[in-house]
């Protein structure tokens, strides 16, 4: 079984060799042969993780059979992320390993237990989130805060509705007048939608 090793540490005072050479050590024992080590020091909600991203990419070009972490947290930056990347390994046929001996495979029945337990979390998780962000917004709001964008902020858009609306009056699509007046075809909605009410 041809595996990568994947460590990761948030901080840079903290080292991946411990993980390092716990991983080479399991991989010996269980046999796996080992196509590459891919460190890096990032925080776990940061979204750029491209070590990572390089042994995404063995796992879709099917270099590898494996990815040996020690934890799970090394490799998910949440519930919903590990839940995303699990069903694409899964898709391209390859197991993420943790030390324990964990082997989540999506296709056996323990792997469809954990991911069908890892996707309610990963929901509750998203409610979570947006409880939190409404509550954040009430809040403001009844603070006094103005929400939204202010007048002056749609710089290129409000100096150009006037044209925009009087093309809309002449019967051109939005698609023309994006393409004309070098807009996104969502902006020449918004402008409309923001004439009409």
């Amino acid at each position: 079984m041809r595996v990568a090793i994947y460590c990761r540490v948030s901080t840079s005072d903290q080292s991946c060799s411990r993980q390092e050479r716990d991983l080479i050590d399991y991989a010996h024992k269980a046999g796996y042969e080992v196509v590459g080590i891919w460190k890096e020091t990032v925080s776990g909600v940061k979204s750029k993780h491209q070590e990572r991203n390089q042994v995404m990419k063995l796992a879709q070009h099917r270099q590898i059979d494996g990815i040996l972490v020690t934890e799970l947290t090394r490799w998910g930056r949440s519930t919903l992320d590990l839940i995303h990347t699990l069903q694409d390994l899964n898709h391209w046929g390859v197991s993420l390993i943790a030390q324990t001996g964990t082997q989540f495979d999506l296709d056996t029945p323990q792997g469809k237990l954990i991911a069908s337990i890892m996707a309610s979390l990963a929901e509750f998780e998203r409610d979570l989130v947006r409880e939190r962000v409404c509550s954040g917004l009430a809040a403001a709001k009844a603070k006094g805060k103005i929400l939204g964008r202010r007048p002056g902020q749609r710089i290129k858009s409000d100096r150009l509705a006037p044209k925009v609306l009087e093309m809309v009056e002449q019967g051109s699509s939005y698609r023309c007048i994006a393409k004309e007046l070098n807009l996104s075809k969502t902006t020449v909605f918004q402008i409309v939608k923001r004439h009409r009410s």
